[in-house]
């Protein structure tokens, strides 16, 4: 008489996972579909038209957000303290800071071949969508992280962030340049000797 271990059990694939596939099969047919129908009605050269016009759209689009992005990426390092000529960052969120990464993805819509993701990404170019799912996707995420076991990947996403243009604080402890520490806070017993 032999005794196997049975064999070890596979991760289960999380619903999202297993219809995304699915889901992307279903978008390429119905995306074909619809340009043979608006062949048939209007002509192939229409069709044509409205490909390379869109691909043309968002090529633009995609270039003015990259453009706007590092804009802001060297305005940010500008400002960061240290640095000569640095000014003080008002809390909050910078104006035309937000939505790059939807405007992005907008243009990449318009670029792809078809006429859903051209209707997608012409919807991502108007700012009242791209702030409105902007603020969906950031409470999201927000409850993700919240709902994520201590040590996880959020959670050292969390502790990562230094600094928020919003003034939010993390947790942490002041050097100074000459080396001394701040002293402690009201209700703070001493603190270790710092070692270089």
């Amino acid at each position: 008489m032999t005794t196997a271990t049975p064999p070890p059990e596979r991760p289960k694939r999380s619903r999202a996972r297993r219809l995304l596939p699915l889901a992307l099969a279903a978008w390429v047919v119905l995306e074909i579909w619809l340009l043979t129908v608006v062949a048939e009605a209007a002509s192939g050269f229409v069709v044509l038209l409205l490909l390379v016009a869109g691909a043309v759209l968002g090529a633009v689009v995609m270039k003015s957000a990259g453009r706007r992005a590092f804009r802001n990426l060297t305005e940010t390092l500008q400002q960061m303290p240290g640095q000569p000529g640095a000014q003080a960052v008002p809390p909050g969120p910078a104006p035309g800071r937000k939505g790059n990464g939807f405007l992005m993805l907008g243009g990449l819509l318009l670029m792809i071949p078809g006429l859903i993701s051209d209707v997608a990404g012409l919807l991502l170019l108007v700012p009242p969508v791209r702030s409105a799912l902007g603020r969906y996707t950031e409470r999201s995420l927000e409850r993700r992280m919240r709902a994520a076991s201590p040590g996880s990947l959020s959670d050292a996403f969390q502790q990562a962030r230094m600094h928020r243009p919003d003034g939010k604080v993390v947790q942490g402890e002041v050097v100074r340049e000459d080396g001394t520490e701040a002293p402690p806070r009201a209700g703070e017993g001493p603190r270790p000797p710092l070692t270089p």
